[in-house]
């Protein structure tokens, strides 16, 4: 009846169209580790059973090689916001996968995919969640899931039901909501977003969209979504608790039969020590012990510091933010500098972090780096050099800096929270098992003696050492594992 992506049918099951909707992904334009995931997830996916596609938004700020690859599909006009708005549909196919873009310049404008403006941030967005809806019949695609990514696309679900439902197109879609980060929700006064939004009043109630006297477009797509994940186990349970839940955690608790963890992978042809373009010498799980330590001399000249092959190196790629854990490392630098160590630091983040770094760099001169920018080709370096990495974040959903330091044998520790808990197994001397080091508390002192202990085993027991490091690169997170969990779900919400 519509002009669907054909059926195929495979062992007698016909194709499942999914479809990704997100604010960014990997390499159109990216800002954090949800473009990775977007990215990365829809080519992990078994192409023999599922058609899955992305839509994003296309901004100006892309880079022009990526805009220079998109082809004009169609276009139509919206009745959004009291107006009629213009859409744009372009198209490109990037490692086998179809993606689409919504163009409007009024909203997509500027120099990058984020502005500090909140109305205007959500008006932008809703236009986005509608337009995007509105766009699969002129595509003719309909998926029987869409998978929802963040707040940005909170709206989806609700609309589906709202006006959607209505025509035989969109009847019996279902919505995947995943939480990436539970701390940022789309939060505005409910007169504002029942203006932009178009949605009656029936919405804006405690039980749906209301959130503290606020409108809440996070909280819409939990409550009308059919079901939700996020991006870890451990986090999966966190945010059903008072401290990680932001205000959501009763809602999520209710949901809780709907809600599951999986966890993020990476992928590990982007991140492989054997075939990395940015790094000097190659190496992988069998000759490690020779030719990793050739990076970090390689890293240590770039940088100026100490030429020394048996010093302990700690590295940090992160945002230099709260919720990293900069204030532990800001409380116990001094003595962390007193120890026989390096440290390299790379990213951007909160004026007094970034500066504290600067002010180490200056004080202990040869023995801690800070790169105050960010740069992937650093930041693959970084994780090919060190012998440890830090991250002893106050929260982290999932966090994928611990899974790219596994990949290259760079011995994660990190604080036994969200995603850090279920991917980093703590060493035990006494069985020889683990993959890095941990701490419980958000302390500074139980992070300085963790540091502690893998500075201890790196000095004074190499041979374990290495055995951790072995273990590190032979863990496996990448994109595959994860895709099978998410199959299953497809799957479970679509009927087999």
């Amino acid at each position: 009846m519509f002009a669907n992506t054909e059926e195929i049918k495979n062992g007698g099951k016909a194709m499942k169209n999914i479809l990704f909707v997100a604010s960014e992904g990997v390499p159109f334009i990216k800002t954090g580790g949800l473009a990775d995931v977007v990215g990365s997830l829809p080519k992990c996916i078994d192409k023999n059973y599922y058609d899955v596609r992305v839509i994003l938004p296309k901004y100006t700020c892309m880079k022009q090689e990526w805009k220079d690859k998109l082809v004009f599909r169609d276009n139509f006009y919206l009745e959004f916001n009291w107006r009629n708005v213009y859409v744009g549909i372009l198209e490109a196919e990037y490692d086998g996968i179809k993606y689409y873009f919504i163009d409007n310049e009024g909203y997509f404008g500027g120099f990058r995919p984020y502005g500090d403006d909140a109305l205007w941030e959500i008006e932008k967005f809703s236009f986005f969640s509608k337009a995007a809806l509105s766009a699969l019949p002129v595509i003719g695609f309909r998926p029987d899931l869409i998978h929802c990514h963040d707040w940005q696309t909170g709206l989806i679900p609700v609309y589906l039901k709202e006006r959607f439902q209505g025509g035989d197109f969109y009847r019996g879609i279902k919505t995947v909501m995943t939480i990436h980060n539970l701390k940022f929700q789309g939060k505005w006064n409910i007169k504002d977003v029942k203006n932009i939004t178009g949605l009656s009043d029936y919405y804006f109630t405690p039980d749906k969209l209301e959130f503290k006297k606020d409108a809440n477009l996070l909280k819409g797509g939990i409550v009308y979504a059919d079901a939700i994940t996020t991006v870890s186990d451990t986090y999966a349970e966190e945010i059903k608790t008072d401290f990680y839940g932001e205000g959501l955690n009763g809602l999520l608790t209710a949901r809780k039969n709907d809600l599951r963890g999986i966890v993020n992978g990476i992928d590990y042809d982007s991140f492989n020590p054997e075939t990395d373009p940015y790094i000097a010498f190659p190496y992988n799980k069998a000759n490690f012990r020779k030719e990793k330590v050739k990076n970090k001399r390689a890293l240590q000249e770039e940088l100026g510091l100490e030429i020394d092959d048996k010093v302990f190196t700690i590295g940090i790629v992160s945002r230099l933010t709260d919720q990293k854990g900069f204030d532990l490392i800001a409380y116990m630098m001094d003595e962390l500098c007193q120890d026989a160590v390096q440290i390299i630091v790379l990213g951007t983040g909160e004026e007094q972090y970034e500066n504290m770094f600067r002010h180490f760099e200056w004080k202990y001169g040869r023995r801690v780096s800070s790169s105050i920018y960010y740069s992937e080709e650093r930041s693959h370096k970084i994780y090919a050099s060190c012998d440890a990495f830090l991250m002893p974040s106050l929260f982290e959903p999932c966090g994928l800096s611990q899974l790219m330091a596994l990949r290259y044998g760079t011995v994660p520790i990190v604080r036994e929270t969200g995603g850090l808990k279920d991917t980093v197994q703590p060493y035990n001397e006494f069985e020889g098992t683990g993959t890095g080091f941990s701490f419980t508390n958000y302390n500074a002192h139980e992070m300085l003696a963790a540091v502690r202990y893998a500075e201890r085993i790196f000095y004074d027991k190499k041979r374990e050492w290495n055995k951790i490091v072995d273990r590190a690169m032979a863990a496996d997170f990448s994109w595959e594992v994860s895709a099978k969990k998410y199959q299953e779900m497809y799957d479970w919400l679509i009927g087999y």
